[in-house]
């Protein structure tokens, strides 16, 4: 189904080339000035060069050939040549009817559907999952849901932190702690236990301590590192602590995720791209692209366009290490051999730019990933507390993500409770979908690439641009069309009619705004845009209820055609926050 913006389009073209103008000039926009018209196009200001014409001339004879048009109710000339447009109720309310129609409300999924890889999440084992995780998760979360809605295949992968020294360091904390082990028992011919020796929050208490004890005792960070190389070169007693690192890792973590309404299709991690590191390294040499600098496997990336210096991509260090580089190249190697994808978005904290210009760089010039094959870096900034720093707890550390989760229920818990609309045993549960939608609709309101403010107290707020207030207006449809229902309505085989009026108007001009936000969201990679628009929906649902008597209303048929309009609005809302992440309760 073509966007709203697109037929407006075509009728504009069309009335351009019958003037005898180039119908290029027939762009439209949404107004800038929605009290005097809905859209505008300024194109008789663009061709007056071109056809060395009064801009007014060209736009009156183009407007001209749109009298007979059914899309528009009038179509002005205003001075020095803008014209500007009010659309047709009719032509909207068809147009409406027919969204209301189609499974995805009339958005056309991609001809040709891609298989997109999006790289989100990026937790290290062993560690609580902290604020810090929250972007990624929420943000690609929403890409992925944005990008499947269009059509693609979409493969989310958490890629975790599961490799290297820091598993290094809980094998010999370990080790000093519980030497007994078999693990530590190079005799050891058995099988070892299937329950791991230590639970999640014994593990996340051993991680930190040996970090801190092996930055002071040089012997133990030499210990931790020969332990990581044993790991690393499959000594099979810390492979099987490995095994139980992750289980009882991803364990906590996929409950974590859970809560956050967060889903990956891949739970892959550094872990799984050794096995591509050697080959690909030899590759990269046999074939001349890698060289060694001071000891070190590198691949220069410079490119001449470059205003400043890009260093080259360090493939292996002057030890024979790997870094994240190397690990970063192998994974684009694994994923090219299994799933060939299109594109692979990487949602990461925008400080790591260089590292995926590099990168994607190298892969590129190497051959890992097809020239086709498209990289794309979707940075975002800091969450920060009302000080404008990183956001901390009140004691100045990390705040654990579970801590923030739980913190923002329970504000939404007492507000729910005050307002006294939910018993009581249903209020716990409302309240951690509402705080889902806060903690959510907080993010994804900013754009991505900006760092923001985190403020519990606005975030929470049923006022304002934040997700409760969202929740609470598609909770007033709901309990609009219940009431309908209740009195002998029927949602069934009902339409919506031309508006009676401007508000009414105003609500079926954004919901019908609905496909050609969806396309830009989806073009751009840009979930806030989704806030924006629904914002702007519940802003002009609310004006409409206000000034509006709908269940009260005595023409049946308008009463219906209201009823109708509010069922299309509601699947609208409810189509956008699913995009976001998030739902709705049923009352709040």
């Amino acid at each position: 189904m073509k966007t709203l913006l697109d037929l407006i389009s075509i009728e504009m073209r069309e009335a351009f080339r019958s003037a005898g103008y180039d119908e290029e000039l027939a762009k439209v926009t949404l107004s800038n000035r929605p009290d005097l018209c809905e859209y505008q196009c300024n194109g008789a200001m663009a061709g007056a060069k071109k056809y060395k014409k009064a801009p007014f001339m060209i736009a009156e004879e183009v407007v001209a050939g749109l009298k007979d048009s059914a899309c528009f109710e009038s179509a002005e000339v205003v001075k020095p040549g803008f014209i500007n447009l009010k659309l047709a109720p009719e032509y909207v309310a068809r147009y409406l009817n027919d969204m209301a129609k189609e499974e995805k409300l009339g958005v056309e999924e991609e001809e040709n559907p891609r298989t997109v890889i999006i790289d989100y999440g990026g937790p290290n084992v062993a560690k609580p999952l902290h604020v810090g995780h929250l972007r990624s998760a929420i943000i690609g979360e929403s890409v992925k849901r944005i990008m499947r809605y269009k059509g693609n295949k979409v493969i989310g992968d958490i890629h975790l932190g599961d490799w290297g020294y820091q598993m290094g360091l809980i094998i010999t904390e370990l080790k000093k702690r519980r030497p007994d082990l078999p693990y530590f028992d190079e005799s050891f011919e058995g099988e070892y236990p299937k329950e791991a020796p230590f639970t999640i929050s014994e593990l996340e208490e051993i991680y930190p301590t040996a970090s801190a004890y092996a930055k002071e005792h040089e012997d133990y960070r030499e210990e931790a590192l020969h332990a990581t190389y044993l790991l690393q070169n499959g000594y099979r007693g810390y492979r099987a602590i490995w095994n139980h690192i992750m289980n009882v890792s991803v364990t906590d973590l996929k409950k974590n995720y859970e809560k956050l309404n967060v889903e990956f299709d891949l739970w892959k991690g550094e872990a799984d791209a050794q096995q591509y590191i050697r080959d690909m390294v030899e590759r990269l040499k046999s074939e001349g692209y890698a060289r060694y600098d001071e000891g070190a496997l590198v691949v220069d990336v410079q490119e001449e366009t470059d205003n400043k210096e890009v260093p080259p991509c360090m493939i292996l260090k002057s030890d024979g290490a790997a870094l994240y580089d190397t690990t970063d190249l192998a994974t684009l190697v694994e994923r090219e051999q299994d799933y060939h994808p299109d594109e692979v978005i990487y949602v990461v904290d925008k400080r790591q730019e260089l590292h995926f210009i590099q990168v994607f760089r190298c892969a590129k010039k190497t051959g890992i990933v097809r020239p086709e094959t498209e990289l794309k870096f979707l940075g975002f900034g800091t969450m920060n507390g009302k000080d404008g720093k990183p956001f901390k707890t009140r004691e100045g550390g990390v705040m654990r993500l579970e801590n923030l989760i739980r913190e923002i229920d329970e504000e939404m818990y007492k507000k729910i409770i005050d307002n006294r609309t939910v018993e009581e045993e249903d209020a716990k549960k409302t309240a951690e979908t509402v705080g889902l939608a806060a903690i959510k609709y907080g993010d994804l309101s900013n754009q991505a690439s900006k760092d923001y403010i985190f403020d519990v107290d606005r975030f929470t707020s049923f006022e304002g641009n934040t997700g409760p207030y969202i929740l609470y207006t598609i909770v007033r449809i709901k309990s609009i069309l219940n009431k309908y229902t209740e009195n002998g309505g029927s949602l069934e085989n009902i339409c919506i009619t031309p508006a009676a009026d401007a508000y009414e108007k105003s609500l079926m001009l954004q919901v019908l705004k609905f496909n050609d936000v969806i396309n830009t969201v989806y073009s751009e990679t840009a979930p806030h845009k989704i806030c924006a628009y629904i914002y702007e929906l519940a802003n002009e649902f609310n004006k409409f209820y206000h000034e509006t008597k709908i269940l009260s209303e005595e023409d049946e048929e308008k009463k219906a055609g209201y009823i109708a309009l509010l069922v299309l609005a509601k699947r609208v809302l409810e189509t956008c926050i699913d995009l976001l992440g998030f739902e709705a309760p049923e009352r709040m």
